[in-house]
């Protein structure tokens, strides 16, 4: 921490009064909400998110303390839908993401498109640029989705959004600008798939395997004991003691 920016006391005091306030706030309007998406309780939010934000911040740099508050960013969550309630037209938007793994086995794939296409006049699989335009052009997206790998490439994190529209859009209208004009509070809904929640559930499934282990040498352990208990059927059984163990 530098000196020349610490907040003063009174500074961190007003920002704790703040997120007091925006505390109470976000309780009445959450008493109050008209719906399950009310604005008002969305506005209280991230009113309330600002504050405990702030609060932190200047906690941490006046006292080097934090706060054990966790505020999702306005990315984790979309907006109250504000849309129509029977939309007439909708549009589809995706986003995948790849990353070129095996450049030579993505220009093997599009030498042998070229190879079957007689009219094509240019060589564009000789470089990696012009391999996707023909392995994009060949083929749609969702099939090289299902063959990514056989393209040589490796998928990453992908989107897709429904948004609800008034009427389709005329022809040409956007395709200038496809993505400049997406209205988040018009996300009818969304799906993502990232290596992110992979992640999440090899940890949980991680958990689980240990407890499985715990819970398979306790068993076993239950059977050896079992096994020792049920094999003794009289002194003729048990180990003799040498003399050194005997004394």
């Amino acid at each position: 921490m530098s000196d020349a920016v610490q907040p003063t006391a009174a500074e961190v005091r007003a920002a704790a009064e703040a997120v007091k306030t925006a505390l109470d706030r976000h309780l009445a309007a959450v008493e109050r909400r008209s719906g399950e998406d009310d604005p008002a309780v969305y506005e209280a939010f991230n009113q309330l998110a600002a504050a405990a934000e702030a609060y932190d911040e200047l906690l941490y740099d006046r006292y080097d303390e934090v706060t054990p508050f966790e505020i999702p960013g306005a990315e984790d969550t979309l907006p109250p839908y504000t849309g129509p309630e029977e939309p007439s037209a909708l549009s589809v938007l995706i986003r995948r993401d790849y990353a070129v793994a095996e450049p030579q086995r993505l220009l093997a794939q599009a030498r042998r498109i070229e190879a079957a296409d007689d009219e094509a006049g240019t060589e564009a699989s000789g470089t990696v640029h012009g391999a996707l335009g023909l392995l994009f052009g060949e083929f749609e997206p969702d099939e090289i989705a299902s063959r990514h790998k056989e393209f040589g490439l490796e998928e990453g994190d992908s989107t897709l959004w429904v948004t609800a529209a008034d009427e389709p859009a005329e022809p040409g209208e956007w395709l200038q600008a496809p993505f400049d004009q997406v209205d988040s509070q018009r996300v009818v809904c969304r799906f993502d798939v990232s290596a992110v929640f992979d992640d999440e559930m090899d940890d949980d499934l991680d958990d689980e395997d240990d407890l499985d282990e715990d819970a398979d040498d306790v068993d076993d352990l239950d059977d050896e004991i079992e096994t020792d208990v049920d094999g003794v059927d009289g002194p003729e059984d048990l180990e003799p003691l040498d003399a050194e163990r005997r004394r």
